[in-house]
């Protein structure tokens, strides 16, 4: 029977099954491995990083979650981090951003995706260097294992490193984008069909507002991300593998993509609410045309019955002895003749 010291097929020598199954305990580390060759070698805590670093074919994968600041601190000592990256992945509401440390790179980058009919935002920080990258995820944002689990079922695009794994986390945010802008896409649809049929309500109003603010602030995490994506296409980022080139270049499609599919949105927004605008004032307008033609009709008897009620003594037809019938006469025809003149003219 086998010991527990038996080496794992696969994995480097000495790394034992028991030794590879240790799961991160350390509060704000979802996840911390080293890959060789493409194949997952073991779980390792933050004080082994360094001893790893820098062996040949070998990347250290560290995933963290709102560490504090001690962690941040232990990190930076294994893998000798530009302090002023450090003080940027320590605060969230950074601006999507590339900055070149040396020989490493820091990446910013906004995340959204759905939450109760509300876009929920979040970020994550990368540390991205010679054989290691390490994740920091800030507010709400969705879990990175999917990536690391993708990536390890596939060893052999896994053996591009660090660059492999920056583009699989940045494919994989930009992805989150789409079901955002496919649900907001939905609801401007319903808008625009009940802005057909009927009216907007104030609610509508009040939605319509909100879905713009939403896209604006969607807006503002994408745009960025297209020029931290574009950079990645080029060789003079440190380390950049010219493999690598093809696949950042595809990710930059999808990101402008969303740009579009946003700006697009927004636009049709900004016509539903001028349309409802429009729509509005065009029932003012009508509204007040008929009120108009009304109040034009009943001022012909009401100055007609004012002038007679005067109680003079000289007035026209006051002793003939069909006066009654002739003013109420002359009452009715005038009304009539106004009546069809504003029909004629669609004011009523």
């Amino acid at each position: 029977m086998a010991s527990e010291a038996t080496a794992v097929p696969g994995r480097a020598a000495g790394v034992t099954k028991a030794e590879a199954a240790v799961p991160p305990t350390r509060p704000g580390v979802v996840a911390a491995a080293v890959y060789q060759d493409g194949q997952r070698l073991r779980d390792i805590e933050i004080e082994e990083a360094g001893q790893w670093r820098g062996r040949e074919n070998v990347v250290i994968w560290i995933g963290l979650h709102e560490p504090d600041k001690a962690l941040l601190r232990q990190v930076q000592a294994e893998f000798d981090l530009h302090d002023l990256a450090i003080e940027d992945a320590g605060k969230a509401h950074q601006r999507p951003k590339l900055e070149i440390y040396g020989d490493a790179i820091f990446v910013v980058a906004r995340t959204a995706h759905m939450a109760d009919d509300q876009i929920a935002f979040g970020e994550t920080h990368l540390f991205v260097g010679r054989g290691y990258i390490v994740s920091v995820r800030h507010g709400a944002s969705t879990s990175y294992m999917a990536v690391r689990q993708r990536c390890e079922s596939s060893p052999a695009a896994l053996a591009h490193g660090e660059n492999y794994i920056l583009y699989s986390i940045l494919d994989f945010i930009v992805d989150n984008y789409m079901p955002v802008v496919e649900t907001i896409h939905v609801e401007v649809e319903e808008l625009e069909d009940k802005l057909l049929r009927d009216r907007l309500d104030k609610a509508d109003i009040e939605r319509l507002y909100l879905l713009r603010r939403n896209l604006l602030r969607l807006r503002n995490a994408v745009v960025p991300l297209v020029d931290v994506c574009r950079r990645h296409e080029h060789l003079e980022l440190p380390g950049m593998d010219v493999a690598m080139q093809p696949l950042f270049r595809d990710v930059t499609d999808h990101v402008r993509r969303v740009q579009e599919d946003i700006d697009a949105l927004r636009e049709v927004l900004a016509f539903t609410f001028e349309a409802s605008l429009m729509i509005g004032q065009s029932e003012q307008t009508e509204i007040s045309r008929k009120l108009a033609s009304w109040a034009a009709i009943l001022a012909v008897p009401t100055a007609i019955a004012g002038i007679y009620g005067m109680n003079f003594d000289d007035m026209p037809e006051l002793r003939f002895r069909y006066g009654y019938f002739v003013v109420l006469a002359i009452i009715v025809g005038l009304c009539v003749t106004l009546y069809r003149f504003f029909r004629r003219a669609r004011w009523l």
